[in-house]
């Protein structure tokens, strides 16, 4: 035997000893873990349970609320107001005025489940006003809703005359007409208010809501449901405002129960409590701290332990089938795991030359090189971060050269970058370090990236959100955003401080500097007008030996020679490409006013730019614009007919109608292919609702997209978000489902792609506006 086990190699036996190890633990760990198991799926159970009851009490007090809002906005209602406290009219009636107020309640009525049936008495008429008729007798309406146990005297004393303050009366029977002269009982709780709020004798008005019994305890239903136990709320009287799934006497005996156990000790408020019953029952209690409403719920144990006892019997068979096949599995697993780690280790020796002494324990070997794999992969790691300023570097300039065309791809390119853009306003500008003419030596290039250094460091403290950039080996660009309402303020504060900036960076570190500005921008898209000015300006400053600020303002203008840029030629081809009008115009008006409006340009000179302005419009027949062929030649038509005598106003007009025109074109394209992109990811998410790992994330993989750029498009082409969509599809499906079959809530939730009920609930709620329980008893009623 010890020579059959020599045979075997050190890792197979190391690997086989681990697994005859953990084949003795089961047998002790199995038991441990099924009691484990147990307690923690019953807290877990009576947990939910809490968490169930506690949000259907939140949900009810939630509406209370909304109903004492509802009676303090009646309080204040200028109509209400004119009933209750003015002179009667001439009309003994008042029926305009009372047909008024009942216009006005039955808005009220859609707003919240408890307002669906409510009456206001206003003695000043002794009428009834309900959302759907006045009362002119207060008895044709108690004929209609009467009060079990309660005569029309009793009712007119008690609740008429008497004043009310957020007062609730307990469950009782409402006689209410159903169909003409059939009545029909209605257990309900009657909520009453007095006008006005302070009235402590006679009152001026009487509100009243009744609220059904179903409405509350739909909130509570799913623990019937869940559970097949019961639930009872009582208020801090012991009387019952509702009960589900308990007998009436149970219920009365169980609320008295419980008032006594309430006076006995003394209980916070709103304070959890869970005790075993007589009846093989867990009794759940919360008291409210608002109205002092206790929220009960009886749970049979052996609901609870539907999980722990599947947990037992898993627990169990996993435990026998370890020991019966443990050892086969060892060897098996020994073998399987070991020979991965045999060839492992013969392919590092294969390739690493060690010496033998290193080679005695096989896993302190593949140890020492794995270490060396990750440290590998960290380096390669930080040399991807470092391409971060790469990215930076390279977003900033594209920003000031002009090649950003649209704010999606504004948007996209910085957060990639890890740029946060607050403003849309800003100013371009350019500096220069002085005394180096012809930095071509080493030394001098060296001088000239320390010197850049500084400077940006400067400019860095001084204004956090600055974009910098190195321009060439002795000149920094920059994009000072201006947030401050007042553009002009913003912009001579800013000059002033880079002046004091230079005057620091001198005195520091004995570094002269020359800047030049642009014009500001008021939109990210001009900051490549504004950059180039700044050249211009920096241009104008090294030709007159000046080194301080200069502003484009300050430049001299040359009256012979008409403004045109290739940088603004550019900017305007590829905006006209994207489908962007209003920036095109922008362009094109702000070429229009820099050569006949600042310029005094000659007569021919004024042609040479128009000649070059349609030259660049020609250039959109070239065949990387993809323009339609039916409109080519129509557009080339139109392009060569502008004639150069023509007025400036009708130039403008001609060129401003071309682009929009043109651009038009390019955006009805653009958006035929993003209406293909949203239909199929529309065709996608139909057929994969039902996964529960549907989400934007696996949408954007499948469409070979952005997270962001698809719910950007899916929002600006359907107007509604895209985790809305797919929320809407999946409660469509399951209401379809709660509608033709059968099926539990459990298992149309799984078919629809949650993860459980609860949270499928709390969907179908928040899309639907009640619970799919609720939804599906509407549903069979209507049916």
């Amino acid at each position: 035997m010890q020579l059959l086990w020599s045979k075997f190699s050190p890792v197979f036996r190391r690997f086989l000893i681990s697994y005859l190890v953990i084949l003795m633990i089961p047998q002790i760990a199995g038991y441990a873990s099924y009691r484990a198991s147990i307690e923690a799926a019953r807290s877990s159970s009576i947990e939910n349970s809490l968490k169930s009851l506690s949000l259907g009490k939140e949900i009810i007090e939630r509406n209370l609320l909304q109903v004492e809002a509802f009676t303090r906005q009646l309080a204040v209602n200028p109509d209400l107001q004119n009933l209750i406290a003015g002179p009667k009219p001439h009309d003994l009636y008042n029926v305009y005025g009372m047909n008024r107020m009942q216009r006005s309640l039955s808005m009220y009525s859609s707003t919240n489940d408890y307002l669906s049936h409510f009456f206001i008495h206003i003695p000043n008429y002794n009428a009834i006003i309900t959302p759907r008729t006045v009362y002119y007798r207060p008895e044709h309406y108690y004929a209609a809703n009467q009060l079990d146990g309660m005569s029309f005297e009793q009712w007119h004393d008690q609740i008429l005359k008497q004043p009310h303050f957020n007062e609730i009366i307990p469950l009782r029977n409402y006689k209410r007409e159903i169909l003409g002269t059939v009545l029909a009982d209605v257990p309900a709780i009657t909520f009453l208010q007095s006008l006005p709020l302070n009235s402590f004798n006679k009152p001026q008005a009487t509100i009243g809501v009744m609220i059904d019994q179903d409405q509350m305890a739909s909130l509570t239903q799913h623990i019937v449901d869940q559970y097949g136990g019961w639930t009872l709320v009582t208020d801090a009287e012991g009387q019952i405002i509702f009960s589900l799934g308990i007998e009436q006497a149970e219920a009365e005996q169980m609320a008295q129960s419980h008032r006594r156990e309430g006076n006995a000790a003394e209980t916070e408020l709103n304070v959890q409590n869970v005790q075993p019953g007589s009846d093989g029952r867990l009794l759940i209690s919360i008291q409210s701290s608002q109205n002092g409403w206790n929220y009960m719920a009886g749970i049979p144990e052996k609901a609870l332990m539907t999980k722990a006892d599947q947990i037992k019997q898993v627990t169990l068979v996993f435990t026998l089938a370890t020991i019966a096949f443990g050892l086969l599995f060892g060897l098996v697993l020994a073998y399987r795991n070991s020979a991965p780690v045999y060839r492992l280790l013969a392919s590092f020796r294969e390739q690493i030359t060690d010496s033998p002494g290193r080679r005695g324990n096989e896993y302190d070997f593949l140890a020492s090189h794995i270490n060396n794999l990750i440290a590998n992969n960290d380096s390669l790691k930080n040399a991807m971060n470092e391409q971060i300023p790469l990215l930076r570097d390279g977003f900033i300039k594209r920003l000031l050269t002009g090649e950003v065309y649209t704010s999606l791809e504004l948007e996209v390119i910085s957060s990639q970058a890890h740029i946060s853009l607050h403003s849309s306003k800003g100013l371009a500008g350019l500096v220069k370090v002085n005394g180096y003419a012809n930095p071509d030596s080493e030394e001098t290039i060296h001088e000239l990236g320390v010197a850049r250094l500084l400077i940006k460091q400067v400019l860095t403290e001084w204004n956090a959100q600055l974009l910098i950039t190195d321009w060439g080996t002795d000149q920094i660009a920059f994009a000072c955003p201006l947030d401050e309402n007042s553009l002009n303020e913003a912009i001579g504060r800013c000059e002033k401080e880079l002046n004091t900036l230079m005057e620091v960076i001198y005195r520091e570190h004995r570094i002269s500097t020359t800047i030049g500005t642009g014009a500001a921008y008021e939109v990210w898209n001009d900051a490549g007008r504004s950059f180039d000015e700044a050249k211009q300006a920096l241009d104008y400053a090294i030709h007159m030996g000046t080194d301080h600020l200069v502003r484009f303002e300050d430049t001299m203008k040359e009256n012979e020679m008409f403004y045109y840029p290739i940088e603004s030629e550019q900017r305007l081809l590829n905006t006209i490409k994207v489908g962007e009008p209003e920036e095109a115009i922008r362009i094109l008006e702000q070429l229009f006013l820099r050569n006949l409006e600042e310029r005094e340009l000659s007569y021919e000179m004024t042609q040479q730019f128009i000649m070059e302005l349609k030259g660049t419009f020609l250039k959109l027949d070239e065949p990387k614009f993809k323009l339609d062929a039916s409109l080519l030649e129509e557009y080339k038509s139109r392009v060569t007919s502008i004639q150069m005598t023509e007025t400036i106003t009708s130039l403008r007009a001609k060129f401003k109608q071309l682009t929009e025109d043109i651009c038009g074109n390019f955006q009805r394209r653009r958006a035929g292919a993003h209406a293909d992109t949203v239909s199929e990811m529309i065709c996608f998410i139909q057929q994969h609702y039902g996964d529960a790992n549907l989400t934007i994330y696996r949408i954007a993989e499948h469409m070979s997209k952005s997270e962001k750029f698809i719910s950007q498009l899916f929002k600006e082409h359907t107007g509604e978000n895209l985790s809305d969509y797919v929320e809407r599809v999946r409660i469509d499906a399951a209401s379809n489902l709660l509608h033709s079959t059968g099926q539990t809530i459990d298992e149309i939730a799984e078919a629809t792609g949650y993860n459980s009920a609860h949270s499928f609930r709390r969907a179908f709620k928040r899309v639907r506006g009640i619970s799919p329980s609720v939804f599906r008893k509407m549903d069979v009623h209507s049916g």
